[in-house]
C-alpha cells in the first residue's frame, strides 16, 4: 500500500526559530551559572521589535539585550534598531512549591525516597517516537527536511553560495510502500537571498550544492516534484516580512506529524517544565525499544499532573510492528527500567546543564549530542520483557 508522509524544517533565520533560540539562549545563560534556574520564557519578535516575557527565577540575572544583539548576529542579522522589551518575573511560589514538593511528599506516601521529592512543573501529556527506517531512528522526510535547511545555513555561512540570506525553509513528501519510504515524491525549498542575486543562478545552486548534498540518502527521480522559491522573489524576509513566536513549530521540533505530539513546545523552558524532559525521556523509551529490537516503530506516551512526582499513564503504540508482546505489556516495562518522576529524568538525561540552545533549530531529536538519543538500555529493556 502506498502512502506519503511530509515534514518540514527551517533555517536559523526565520522569525519562529530566531525567538525559539533566544528563548533557549537565555536558559542556557542562566544554567550556566546556575543549574536550579526555572525559567519559562517566551519570545515576540516582529519588525524593529523584540519582546521577552515570561517566569524565570534564578541566583543569577542574564543581560537579555546583549544575548538576543548576540543571537541576531550570530544568525546573520543586525541589531540595530531594534527596540527590545524585556517583561520577566519570578516564577510563581505556588509553581515552585509544587515541583519542591510533590503531593506525594506532602501527603506523606513517600518517606525517605529522594526521586519521588519533586512535582511535575506542569499538566500535559508528552510524546516520543523512534522508527528503523533511518540511522537517526527517525522518519525519512524528518531527516531529510533537516538535511536541507542545515546544508543551506552552511553554504550560506561558508560563502559556497553567494547572495542568500538567513530566512528559508523546507519542504519535503516522500512516498511510503508498506510503511516504508520507497521513493522521493517533493522538495520545497524556500531561501531569501539578496536583492541581485539571479533567481536561475540561485536554483541551479541549490540543485547542486545544496539538494545533492542533503538528499543522497533518497536522491530525487524523474517524476520528483523539486519547486525552488515558487514564490518566485524572496528578498524581504526575517522579522522585516513575518512575525516569529517562541513555540510555533512544534513538528518541526519533533516528528513531523509521523507521530502525535502533545501539544506543549519545548524551547525557553528548564527541565522542571515536563513538557520538555518528559518528551525527551519519551524519546529516549521509544529509541531503546526499537533499538532492542521489540518493534519497528515505537510511540510512547507520558502524562502527568502538576505537583505530582509519578507519571499519571505511561502508554506504548507499535502500530502493529510489536516483536515480542503487546503493548500494554511494553508500557508495563517502563517503570521497572526508565525512571520517570522529574528528579529521576533530570538525572538520568543531565538536563541542568546549559545545553539547550544547540535544541532550538534543526529538531530536538535525532542528534548524537543529545543525552536523550543515547540507547543504553536496550539490553536492559529486552531481558524486562522476555
Amino acid at each position: 500500500m502506498k502512502r506519503f508522509y511530509t515534514a518540514e524544517s527551517v533555517t536559523e533565520g526565520h522569525p519562529d526559530k530566531l525567538c525559539d533560540l533566544i528563548a533557549d539562549s537565555i536558559l542556557d545563560a542562566c544554567l550556566s551559572q546556575d543549574s536550579e534556574a526555572r525559567a519559562a520564557c517566551e519570545v515576540l519578535a516582529t519588525k524593529g521589535n523584540i519582546i521577552v516575557a515570561g517566569e524565570i527565577t534564578s541566583t543569577y540575572e542574564p543581560n537579555v539585550p546583549e544575548i538576543i544583539k548576540k543571537t541576531l548576529e550570530d544568525v546573520g542579522y543586525s541589531a540595530e534598531g531594534i527596540a527590545i522589551n524585556v517583561l520577566l518575573h519570578n516564577q510563581s511560589l505556588d509553581i515552585a512549591g509544587a515541583v519542591e514538593n510533590s503531593k506525594e511528599k506532602r501527603t506523606g506516601l513517600i518517606s525517605g525516597q529522594a526521586d519521588w521529592e519533586n512535582g511535575a512543573g506542569d499538566q500535559g501529556i508528552m510524546i516520543g517516537y523512534a522508527c528503523n527506517e533511518t540511522s537517526q531512528m527517525l522518519p525519512m522526510p524528518v531527516v531529510l527536511a533537516n538535511r536541507i535547511v542545515r546544508e543551506l545555513a552552511a553554504c550560506r555561512r561558508s560563502g559556497y553560495i553567494t547572495g542568500i540570506l538567513p530566512d528559508g525553509k523546507a519542504q519535503v513528501t516522500v512516498e511510503y510502500e508498506d510503511n516504508r519510504p520507497a521513493r522521493l515524491a517533493s522538495v520545497v525549498v524556500s531561501c531569501q537571498h539578496t536583492e541581485e542575486k539571479n533567481l536561475k543562478k540561485l536554483e541551479h545552486e541549490i540543485r547542486n550544492k545544496v539538494l545533492a548534498a542533503a538528499l543522497h540518502i533518497l536522491p530525487p527521480d524523474e517524476d520528483t516534484q523539486i519547486f525552488i522559491n515558487p514564490s518566485g522573489r524572496f528578498v524581504c524576509g526575517g522579522l522585516e516580512a513575518d512575525t516569529g513566536l517562541t513555540g510555533r513549530k512544534l513538528m518541526v521540533d519533533s516528528y513531523g506529524g509521523m507521530a502525535a505530539h502533545g501539544g506543549g513546545a519545548f524551547s525557553g523552558k528548564d527541565c522542571s517544565k515536563v513538557d520538555r524532559s518528559g518528551a525527551y525521556m519519551a524519546r529516549y523509551i521509544a529509541k531503546n525499544m526499537v533499538t532492542a529490537g521489540l518493534a519497528s516503530r515505537c510511540q510512547v506516551s507520558l502524562a502527568y499532573a502538576i505537583g505530582v512526582a509519578q507519571p499519571v499513564m505511561v502508554q506504548v503504540d507499535t502500530f502493529g510492528t510489536g516483536k515480542v508482546c503487546a503493548d500494554d505489556c511494553l508500557a508495563a516495562a517502563i517503570p521497572l527500567v526508565f525512571g520517570l518522576t522529574p528528579k529521576q529524568i533530570v538525572d538520568t538525561l543531565r538536563l541542568k546543564r546549559p545545553i539547550f540552545r544547540q535544541t532550538a533549530v534543526y529538531g530536538h531529536f535525532g542528534r548524537k549530542e543529545f543525552p536523550w538519543e543515547r540507547t543504553d538500555r536496550a539490553e536492559r529493556l529486552r531481558n524486562t520483557v522476555m
